[in-house]
């Protein structure tokens, strides 16, 4: 303890006094020798660790030991004057133990805000904590104000005295007189100091004065060091504020209350410390002088009369204050009747054990340790001012509960510790929020601080605070996920008694002893929280040491549901809204309108209509409008100030609100709660348009959110253009309000009309208008993105967009194609298209076109691919508009239906060129490649049935219809396993009957060429014989299967017609009777279809014949089956000819 480095128990910042505010250690806290000694003091260990965290006292210097028979009566020179080594304080730290005022905590917790909630137990002044540690030896009356913020308990001397007399001139503790006086003494009188005391404190001056100065010269002070007033509750945010956001700065009726330095809300201690006794952590003030220099480099000094011995309280007391100092020695100085006579070197381990003044470090230590718990375990409740009283002579201790007794009093605002606590509670709240390392489990504890905090203020008189701290309840709420349950839960397991609710009721006391029950308590005293029955129960190690010290934790309310956590934060935003704009005056301001009245717009113009021209009016008015949110240009109705707090304020509940109703939107969206979600999207773009109609500056984070916003009102739009079905439903839930939704849009209409979204947020009854309200939305959200640089810091964001924008203008093209093919299918006899059609294919394809291109923008080449696809079918009901509708026998096809036809091949292969391979996306891949295949055969079939022989030659026409057929095959997969095989292999199978059909009919007409004859014969063979395998494959196609087989039979007649050998002819008949045996198969499927089972056994139950199956055409069955029977016939009677002829050329 002795060693010259253990001389630092503060640090000597030069600057500290000119500042005239606070100095946080830097260099003199790193020469510390306290940041980690333990003392080590009678033989009793007590772990003792002392920090000074800040210190406006000058460098120490060597006292002055004065000479022997030095008279202290007499003044020494520089009495009562100021000197550069008195430090700040002046006169007011030498021989003046002042007592500290009513809210001298306050003003530490202030200045060492990040310390209280959290890692301290104890803020008070060094006083108040000799004054509790003392209490088992000292029969003085004990008088202290408790308050709680977090786990951190607040001392201040609540001197009765003082405050009764004050209350006879201001009127603010006269509940206080009234109770204490019907509860303690009803003829109690101020009692006056004796002449004794007095002399005593001049005495003890003078010393000092003498000790700091041995020439007795005393030099002025210079005005840069002259101590300045610091700014009190505002001390620690004037430095930090220019990087706070706006909702946690300090409020300016914080630092503008005139009540603050009055009520000494600053720290004008010496020094303040962070003090360790034992576990116990503290926050200490203390203003007891300090010398040090040549072999004593800190020691503290005291005056004693010689005749007087040291007892166990001023033991205590001296040994205390060395230990919260870390002050390794004390020097003594002893009088008689002032007259100097020696001086004494003392340790302060050794004072514990000094002649008469005995005490035990370890019974210190289990009173501290009992206090703490007594007070931590019944002053619960934060906001709440507790008194802990011990008469004069008294063994008792009780603790009351000031706030509730003050309740009841018509004014609960009388308790003048009531704003000191609030802005305290706000202040820790402010800075734990501020912390960027923060994890939720003490999300708990702010909100009980500011809830706390809003209940103790009055709402007419500090709106400010009051809608500040409403806005950081919003904040503890996350908006975009919902809350885990490991987090909620962390808190109940770690420091669990930081936190509790505010209306959290007294847990039943269980301890054993039952210490602290007020049930054998008079009467008198029913008013108490806690009592402490004798003092002398302090002194026994964990005697208060009950349940109540591990309270659970005030857990952080876990809201799963989306909908009651953004209701939470919409009552918060709201109550904030409230006090905002109770505190905006305006002579100009209309009264206050009812929520339950709807307001009137001003007026309608064209541009607000439904329908696509009203909407492209609109956006041209909304781009306006955003290219003027660039200029920064401004406009409230309530003639709110650009930068004062309620602009600053109202803007940030005004952000938070769009954000709530947003992801409220968002959960009905996906609850399919489609109504509702366009209401709260609408009230999200409200609460935006009013914003943007405040903000003077707006940032790019605020134009993603309002893309966002427009994005989710796209796809609620779709949704309700897809689900017509329920209009009535969706209509009911959106024109549904609350009244909290009400009050929240009347006080946005304050500022603004609301009516900037109006465009895409009405629920319209027409699916075009939908529709196109759904694009518009995703449109302006683009045109948002590229406003700044959004898109390229948002990539995933822009990306969705155009996804969006492509899908919507897909559904405008689909809905525009499919109104043009109902007007087709209603054209019967007009040959020519008409000019709506027209016009809405070029609607559709305009369309169809823009999402390709928004697509390929983005490289999804899928969705791409299928607006290709899309394209193609619009182009072939083009063609398909463009067919002749008169006499079929004389209609051809046309250029057009070619031209429109060939353009629809080029987009099928555009899509497939997309896709690249099937391995991308095969379902895709597969769709597209049917309808390419679709239509080669389409037109192939229109080419070869109504074939434009005016225009081009039979062989070029048969040509053509080959290539098509061929490349319509080739896009048919008949071998995937897939639900479109069995299609696959009908189409192909059609394909080739077709092509041998058509081979077939070259043959009969084509005379000359014998080579080109053989090659159409042999064709024509080909394709039959595949058309009858694929068609055996198929279970519903008999009738197709019969008729491949008649043609071929066909087929073989007219062959044998060329032959002239009788050998040649019964070959081509055998194969001709063979053929006609194959056809066993089509006539049992004909024979299942008939009798209504497929695929089974005729059975008893079957129904009869008469009834067959709708999916086969009876009549053509007859006809099918009445050309079998004449083709057999007539093979059969052809056979018995030739045989009959040949016998007879053998004989």
């Amino acid at each position: 303890m002795g060693d010259s480095k253990e001389a630092g128990a503060e640090a000597p910042p030069a600057g500290a006094a000119a500042r005239g505010g606070l100095s946080l250690l830097s260099q003199g806290e790193s020469e510390e020798p306290a940041q980690g000694s333990a003392l080590f003091l009678g033989g009793n260990e007590v772990k003792s660790r002392a920090v000074v965290k800040y210190s406006s006292a000058p460098p120490r210097t060597a006292f002055a030991r004065l000479e022997e028979k030095t008279d202290l009566k007499l003044p020494p020179a520089n009495w009562l004057r100021e000197s550069a080594k008195l430090g700040p304080a002046g006169t007011t730290i030498l021989g003046n133990s002042k007592k500290s005022k009513p809210f001298s905590s306050f003003g530490m917790a202030y200045d060492f805000i990040d310390s209280v909630g959290n890692d301290v137990d104890v803020v008070s002044d060094s006083e108040n904590i000799k004054k509790l540690l003392k209490i088992p030896y000292s029969k003085s009356h004990v008088s202290m104000a408790v308050h709680r913020v977090g786990r951190t308990l607040l001392l201040d001397e609540l001197d009765i005295q003082e405050l009764f007399m004050r209350s006879s001139q201001t009127g603010d503790w006269t509940w206080l007189k009234e109770f204490y006086q019907r509860l303690i003494d009803q003829k109690w009188q101020r009692k006056k100091k004796s002449k004794e005391h007095w002399y005593q404190k001049a005495i003890l001056s003078k010393f000092l004065y003498y000790s700091i100065n041995g020439d007795g010269a005393a030099q002025p002070v210079p005005a840069a060091a002259e101590p300045q007033e610091p700014s009190g509750s505002d001390q620690t945010t004037d430095s930090d504020g220019a990087s706070w956001p706006a909702p946690f700065e300090m409020p300016a009726s914080v630092s503008e209350d005139p009540s603050a330095s009055s009520q000494g809300l600053k720290n004008d201690f010496v020094r303040n410390i962070l003090w360790t006794f034992e576990d116990i952590h503290m926050l200490v003030g203390s203003n007891m002088p300090i010398f040090g220099g040549g072999r004593y480099p800190a020691v503290s000094l005291r005056l004693r009369d010689n005749n007087k011995p040291i007892n166990v309280l001023t033991g205590i007391d001296y040994w205390l204050d060395n230990l919260i100092c870390n002050v390794p020695e004390l020097v003594m100085c002893f009088h008689v009747n002032g007259i100097v006579q020696k001086y004494e070197m003392i340790k302060t381990e050794e004072i514990p054990n000094l002649e008469n003044s005995n005490f035990s470090t370890k019974v210190i230590k289990d009173i501290a340790q009992n206090i703490l718990s007594f007070l931590k375990s019944n002053c619960t409740k934060e906001g709440h001012t507790y008194w802990l009283f011990k008469a004069s002579g008294s063994d008792i201790v009780k603790l009351y509960d000031l706030t509730t007794l003050c309740e009841e009093t018509e004014d609960k605002y009388q308790n003048p510790f009531t704003m000191p606590v609030a802005i305290l509670l706000y202040k820790v709240a402010c800075n734990m929020m501020m912390k960027k390392n923060q994890n939720k489990k003490h999300y708990g504890t702010i909100r009980t601080l500011l809830l706390n905090c809003v209940k103790l203020l009055d709402k007419s008189r500090h709106p400010q605070i009051i809608a500040s701290a409403n806005y950081m309840l919003s904040e503890l709420f996350q908006l975009d996920e919902p809350k885990k349950e490991e987090s909620s839960e962390s808190p109940l397991n770690e420091n669990s008694d930081e936190s509790y609710s505010e209306e959290e009721e007294e847990m039943p006391d269980s301890d054993e002893n039952g210490s602290y029950g007020t049930s054998a308590d008079p009467p008198d005293d029913n008013k108490a929280v806690a009592i402490i029955k004798s003092v002398g129960e302090l002194s026994v190690p964990e005697k208060y040491k009950s349940i109540h010290q591990i309270r659970p934790s005030c857990a952080f309310p876990v809201c799963h549901d989306t909908e009651e956590r953004c209701r939470l934060v919409l009552s918060y935003v709201l109550e904030g809204l409230k006090s905002v704009d109770s505190s905006i005056k305006k002579e100009s301001d209309l009264p206050a309108a009812d929520p339950n009245t709807p307001i009137p717009l001003k007026y309608e113009d064209e541009s607000t209509r439904g329908g696509p021209e009203g909407l492209e009016k609109q956006m041209a008015l909304f781009l306006d409008k955003m290219g003027s949110l660039q200029k920064g240009n401004y406009s409230s109705q309530s003639g709110m100030i650009p930068g004062s707090w309620q602009h600053k304020m109202k803007l940030q509940l005004i952000l938070k609100s769009s954000k709530a109703y947003y992801v409220l939107s968002d959960a009905a969206m996906s609850l399919q709660k489609y109504g509702r979600a366009l209401r709260y999207i609408k009230l999200a773009l409200q609460s935006h348009d009013t914003y943007c109609c405040l903000c003077t500056n707006m940032l790019s984070e605020v134009l993603l959110f309002l893309s966002q916003y427009l994005t989710l009102c796209g796809d609620i739009q779709l949704m309700l253009a897809q689900n017509a079905n329920n209009r009535a439903a969706h209509l009911e839930e959106f024109n549904y309000q609350t009244k909290e939704d009400q009050e929240i849009l009347h006080s946005l209409h304050r500022e603004s009309s609301c009516q900037g979204f109006a465009w895409a947020t009405d629920l319209s009854t027409d699916l075009e208008s939908q529709l196109s309200v759904s694009c518009k939305c995703y449109e302006a959200a683009n045109e948002i993105l590229q406003f700044s640089d959004l898109k390229n810091q948002n990539p995933e964001h822009y990306v969705q967009v155009l996804k969006r924008m492509g899908n919507i203008r897909n559904e405008i093209g689909v809905f525009y194609m499919n109104q043009a093919a109902a007007l087709q299918s209603e054209r019967v006899v007009s040959k020519s298209v008409s000019t709506a059609e027209q016009q809405l294919w070029k609607k559709s394809f305009s369309c169809f076109e823009k999402g390709i291109h928004n697509f390929e923008s983005i490289d999804d080449a899928t969705n791409a691919a299928l607006l290709l696809c899309n394209t193609g079918r619009l182009m072939r009901i083009c063609a398909q508009a463009h067919c002749g509708a008169g006499d079929e026998f004389k209609r051809e096809f046309s250029p057009e239906e070619g031209l429109y036809y060939n353009k629809a091949v080029d987009y099928y292969l555009k899509a497939l060129r997309s896709l690249g391979t099937r391995d991308i996306h095969p379902a895709v891949w597969d769709s597209v490649n049917w309808e390419l295949s679709t239509t080669y055969f389409t037109m192939a079939t229109l080419q070869q049935d109504y074939a434009p022989l005016s225009r081009k030659a039979q062989e070029q026409i048969e040509k053509e219809v080959s290539e098509a057929m061929m490349k319509s095959l080739k896009h048919c997969d008949v071998d995937a396993v897939s639900a479109r095989q069995p299609l696959c292999q009908y189409r192909a199978a059609t394909i080739h009957h077709r092509l041998a059909s058509m081979y077939h009919s070259c043959l009969r007409n084509q005379v000359g060429d014998e080579h080109l004859r053989k090659q159409h014969r042999v064709l024509a063979d080909l394709h039959y014989s595949k058309a009858a395998k694929l068609f055996q494959l198929l279970k519903d196609a008999p009738c197709e299967l019969l008729r491949v087989q008649l043609e071929r039979v066909a087929f073989a007649e007219f062959q044998m017609t060329s032959q002239n050998s009788n050998v040649g002819k019964l070959k081509t008949l055998s194969g001709a009777l063979d053929t006609m045996v194959r056809t066993k198969h089509a006539f049992q499927l004909i024979g299942r279809e008939l009798a209504g089972e497929p695929g089974q056994p005729e059975s008893a139950e079957a129904p009869p014949a008469a009834d067959p199956s709708p999916s086969l055409n009876q009549e053509e069955v007859m006809k099918l089956l009445s050309i079998f029977e004449s083709r057999l016939s007539f093979l059969l009677l052809q056979s018995v000819k030739l045989l009959s002829s040949t016998k007879k050329k053998t004989r």
